[in-house]
């Protein structure tokens, strides 16, 4: 018996991400109902508005090798099955991802990509106006 859940360990970083969808698709609706349209769609595409920036960077002959590099290591960090906190562990397991990301985009900001940033932005601005704050700068 415990040889099968040893196999399936891959169980609970699917139950994690699947409470914060079933979370972040909650939030959304309930912005909807709320009457926040432009807030719902804000939320509901800033992650892939955030994935499209980092793509559209990588992609930017303009940045710089090690910021490149910088922007890579984050992706890489981001798709490991394993992180400094599991993130099966409700708000702490996510909260190391936002740490190294928030680290990396003040690093990616401060040596001077910031308008590359506003230039690739896909999404509203209010929106950029998170990412920079969440960054730190």
């Amino acid at each position: 018996m415990s040889r099968a859940l040893g196999d399936a360990w891959w169980i609970w970083p699917l139950v994690a991400l699947a409470a914060i969808v079933l979370v972040w698709g909650a939030l959304v609706v309930g912005l909807i109902v709320a009457g926040r349209r432009e807030d719902a769609r804000a939320l509901a595409t800033f992650i892939p508005d955030c994935i499209v920036l980092l793509s559209r960077l990588l992609r930017d002959p303009r940045v710089p090798r090690r910021r490149k590099l910088l922007l890579a290591g984050l992706v890489g960090y981001l798709a490991l099955p394993f992180d400094l906190v599991p993130d099966f562990i409700p708000v702490a397991g996510q909260l190391d991802d936002a740490l190294v990301v928030a680290f990396v985009l003040r690093r990616f900001l401060r040596s001077g990509g910031e308008p590359l940033v506003r230039e690739h932005w896909p999404g509203p601005e209010r929106s950029l106006a998170l990412v920079l704050r969440i960054a730190g700068t």
